[in-house]
Order: structure tokens, then sequence, then C-alpha cells
């Protein structure tokens, strides 16, 4: 019989007091343990958070790859399930992200949007450049890599924590999750998609600058060719 794995919910945070409580208690259901990492909310973020069951890492700055490499950085060992805070991704998907790693055959499991759905990136006119600019690199990175990926970019995600350990990633804000997906290519780690619904964000809208995010995944395909890290 297998031995269990510890699996931890990562959540960065900013300002989120109005959907981080269901967040939690949603991901509570799937996980071992969730860690709300917040990066200065004015509002009463981590007042709900920890209220709801999370346990809490306050920085002292902005920004959601900083997050979530400080998160990576306390636990060492087991899965590591990424969900944001605004309400968008489903928690009751988390077995489905778990699966694949759990039977050894992946490293990075990613949630698809474009099997999956997305309220976020389809549907509306406004939207049709952040959707267009998302297939756009992901045919890149397709074509690049040599792989057959659908998404690469979604942050609703489970990595094994020493993968996550050992990738050398630079860029501290949205573009965290798409280096990260990227590096483990390079790396040879085992990287599939699992069909996963993203749903329009309760309140708010989405700080991703998709320029800005092109720019930086370009950048990271052009660098030179990593080994693995064992």
């Amino acid at each position: 019989m297998q031995p269990a794995v510890r699996v931890v919910a990562i959540i960065p945070a900013l300002n989120e007091e109005r959907t981080i409580g269901w967040v939690v208690r949603s991901c509570l259901e799937h996980v071992d343990e969730v860690l709300v990492v917040d990066g200065g909310s004015r509002d009463q973020t981590c007042e709900v958070a920890q209220a709801s069951g999370a346990r809490l890492l306050r920085l002292g700055c902005r920004g959601k790859g900083l997050a979530e490499r400080a998160g990576i950085r306390e636990v060492d060992s087991g899965l590591l399930v990424f969900i944001d805070a605004d309400g968008s991704h489903r928690p009751r998907d988390i077995p489905r992200l778990l699966e694949p790693i759990l039977r050894g055959e992946a490293d990075l499991v990613i949630g698809c949007r474009v099997t999956g759905g997305s309220d976020e990136l389809d549907g509306q006119l406004d939207r049709l450049p952040r959707a267009i600019g998302c297939r756009l690199v992901q045919a890149c990175v397709n074509l690049c890599l040599g792989v057959r990926l659908t998404d690469i970019q979604n942050g609703f995600r489970c990595i094994r924590a020493g993968v996550a350990r050992s990738l050398p990633i630079r860029h501290l804000g949205f573009a965290f999750d798409q280096e990260m997906s990227i590096r483990c290519l390079r790396m040879g780690y085992r990287v599939v998609n699992v069909p996963s619904h993203e749903d329009r964000r309760l309140y708010g809208k989405s700080r991703l600058c998709l320029w800005n995010a092109v720019t930086l995944l370009l950048g990271a395909l052009l660098t030179r060719r990593r080994r693995r890290v064992s």
C-alpha cells in the first residue's frame, strides 16, 4: 500500500477578504493544510483566512510569484497545490490535479481552461485580447519545446514539492506560474494538463498585464537550456 502523501494548498492573497474564507474552507476538504501567503492586505484578508482554518504567512511586499516562492520555501516535501484567492478556481477539482502525480505519471499537473472552459477568457469581447494572447503563447511553447500541452499558464496547478524547490525561477510577478511550467519542461520533468473550469472571479478585475506576461514568457523560452536537477 502506497504511503499517504501530504498535500498543502498555497494561496497568494492581497485584499481578498470577500472570497478567501470560502476558498480556504473549500480547499481544506481536499488537502491536509492551507497556507495563505499575504502580500500586505489592507482589509481583513488575514483575519478571515486564519478564522477559516488557514496557516498565515505575512510578506512585507507584493508579488504573486514572490508569494508562491515563499510558500514553496515553507514546505519541503509532499505535494503543493496552487490556487487563486479570488474564487475563480474550483477547489473540488483538486483531486483531479493530484491523480496523475499520485499514479506516478507526472511531476507538474496544470488545470486546463481549453478543455475545461473559462468564464474569464471566453464569451466577451473585452476578454478577447487576453484569450488570443494565451493561445499564441501556448502555441509558441509547444513549438519551441516540442510538446503538445493545452494550457501552461493557468495558476491552478499541483507540483511535487521537491521539484518546485529545484526550479531556478527568476520572475516574481504573474509570470512565475508560466516560468515554472517552462523550467519543468526544460529540465525534463513530466508536465500534463487535466480539464478544469475557470469561473468568473467573484469581484474585482485581473491584475495581470498581458504584454508583460508575454514578454517574460518569451524571454524564458529563449534562455539557455538547463540540465535537470535531481
